[in-house]
């Protein structure tokens, strides 16, 4: 699962990475403009994956404390 959160939002990075530099939005160039129906599900797993990488900034901490 941590791999996959962090693949996602490498994927969602870059997208904003493109946004900002170029104003191109790849994952809506890829499926169909930001409304489409994939992109949507594209946005909020990247959403979802941001959210659970969240967990991994504390999760070091949390198994030291527990040692």
């Amino acid at each position: 699962m941590d791999k996959t959160a962090l693949t996602l939002t490498i994927i969602g990075a870059i997208n904003w990475g493109l946004i900002s530099l170029f104003q191109f939005d790849l994952v809506a160039w890829l499926f169909g403009g930001q409304s489409a129906v994939f992109s949507r599900i594209v946005y909020g797993l990247v959403f979802v994956a941001g959210l659970w990488c969240i967990t991994l900034l504390f999760r070091n901490l949390r198994d030291r404390s527990h040692a």
